[in-house]
This record gives structure tokens, C-alpha cells and sequence, in this order.
């Protein structure tokens, strides 16, 4: 009879067999965020670097007819210029956002959510770079902006990576996948 029980297996020793085969799997999402964020973020610098040494203080570059131009501004609020005089605050936001994502990671199961966590960390790195290394100082630095759609704000590669990742997580959340890699049906 001892022998059926060992066989078959106490619950606590399964869930903890369950949690350990889980761990590598794990690690192996938190790698893919931080992939997906420093590969967001060295193209978000790489492009701003670019922008600042080629298109700054020069005509816009059109690319699409009036539909679609390269032109480099200097943003110091947030989407569509709001908020300029709220630069330290969006400071703070950003970095807030960077040690959630941080803390998040540690319970992460899911490739889905790790790329989602991925493109808002990399996005949130890029500007908040801007933001503290550049002109007018430390905390109050204007981010580069160079895509300019017609009639839209201009914006750049983290702006883009902070919105991919932001539709991401809500149809992970609409499909009810939690970034532990459980579905829940509500």
C-alpha cells in the first residue's frame, strides 16, 4: 500500500515537481524580455543618434509625399506636445514603469507578455535616456522626435514600442493570459 502511495504521488510534491520544470521556462522569458528591450532600445537610440548628426537644423526628409516626413523636433512633453512643463514628471513615470516591469519580471511564464514587457521597457529606456542625458539639463531633457505622419504627432521608435507593447498587453488581458502563463476565463 506504501508503495501505491509513493507511485501516485502526494499533491505538494507534484506541485513543487511542476514549479521546478517551470523555472527554466521562466528564465527563458525574462531573457526573451530583456532581448526585446535592449534590442527596442539600441534601435530607438541608433535612430535618434542618426536623426541628431543628419536631420537636425535641416529640412524634413519626405518619404511618403506630405503623408509621411522624417523631420527632428525636440519634445519635452509627452505626445503631441502636452504636458512641457511636465518633463520631470514623465521622468519619474518612465522609471516607475522600468522597476515595475523589473519586478514583474521575477513571475513571468509567458513568451506573449515577455515581448509585450519587452517593447515597454526598451521604449521607456529610450526616452527616458532623452530625458535625463539630453539638452536643457539632467531630469528635464527634450526627447528626439522624428516621424511625422500628416495631421498626427511626430513621434519616435520608443514612442512606437511603448504603444506596440501597450495594444499587446491589453489583447493578452482580453484573452485572459496572465503574465504567469495562466488563461483565466472571467
Amino acid at each position: 500500500m506504501a508503495e501505491a502511495e509513493r507511485s501516485i504521488g502526494t499533491p505538494e510534491v507534484d506541485d513543487e515537481a511542476a514549479a521546478a520544470a517551470e523555472r527554466p521556462r521562466g528564465k527563458r522569458r525574462i531573457a526573451a524580455l530583456f532581448a526585446v528591450a535592449v534590442v527596442a532600445y539600441l534601435l530607438d537610440l541608433g535612430s535618434k543618434m542618426l536623426v541628431v548628426a543628419k536631420l537636425e537644423h535641416h529640412e524634413p526628409i519626405e518619404v511618403i509625399g506630405e503623408l509621411l516626413k522624417f523631420e527632428a523636433i525636440r519634445n519635452p512633453g509627452a505626445a503631441f506636445g502636452i504636458g512641457e512643463a511636465f518633463t520631470v514628471i514623465f521622468t519619474c513615470i518612465a522609471a516607475a514603469v522600468i522597476v515595475v516591469i523589473a519586478r514583474l519580471a521575477r513571475k513571468l511564464y509567458s513568451l506573449p507578455w515577455a515581448i509585450a514587457l519587452g517593447l515597454l521597457l526598451g521604449g521607456a529606456l529610450g526616452n527616458l535616456t532623452d530625458r535625463i542625458f539630453r539638452a536643457p539639463g539632467v531630469f528635464q531633457g527634450a526627447v528626439v522626435d522624428f516621424i511625422a505622419p500628416a495631421h498626427f504627432a511626430v513621434f519616435n521608435l520608443a514612442d512606437s514600442a511603448i504603444v506596440c507593447g501597450g495594444i499587446l498587453i491589453v489583447l493578452l488581458s482580453f484573452r485572459g493570459l496572465d503574465p504567469d502563463g495562466t488563461v483565466h476565463k472571467d
